[in-house]
C-alpha cells in the first residue's frame, strides 16, 4: 500500500523572490515590477516592442497577500489573516492557494527551502 504524494500547502512558507521589485501606494495597493531577461525576451522587445519591465498592479486581495508574505508566515497563518481582513470572502483558502501557485509559477515567490528562480 503506497501513500498518495500530495502537497500540504498549509505548511508551506512563501518567500518573495529578492530580484522582484514592488511598490505600495497610499491605498496599500501593490505594483510588482518584472524585468524580462534572456535571449527570447530581448527579441520580443526589439521586434514586437514588448516592454523590458512589466508593471503588474495587484488588487486589494493580491496586495494584502503580497504584503503578508514575509518569509516567516506559513500559508495557514496568512489564511487566518486573510479571513480576518475579508470575513465574507467565499473559498478564501482555495483562492489564496491558487494565487500563491500563480505567484510561484511566475517566479515571484518560492517556498522556503526551495531555491528561488529568476524570471
Amino acid at each position: 500500500m503506497s501513500k498518495k504524494n500530495s502537497k500540504n500547502y498549509l505548511d508551506f512558507i512563501p518567500v518573495k523572490n529578492p530580484e522582484i521589485e514592488s511598490t505600495t501606494d497610499e491605498h496599500n495597493h501593490v505594483t510588482v515590477f518584472i524585468e524580462w531577461k534572456g535571449f527570447y525576451h530581448k527579441i520580443a522587445q526589439k521586434f514586437f516592442r514588448r516592454p523590458r519591465v512589466s508593471d503588474i498592479k495587484l488588487d486589494e486581495l493580491g496586495s494584502f497577500v503580497w504584503l503578508s508574505i514575509d518569509g516567516t508566515k506559513d500559508v495557514h497563518q496568512i489564511s487566518r489573516e486573510l479571513d480576518a481582513r475579508f470575513p465574507k470572502m467565499e473559498k478564501s483558502l482555495s483562492r489564496l492557494i491558487k494565487f500563491l501557485e500563480i505567484l510561484h509559477d511566475n517566479h515571484l515567490i518560492h517556498w522556503k527551502g526551495e531555491k528561488s528562480k529568476s524570471c
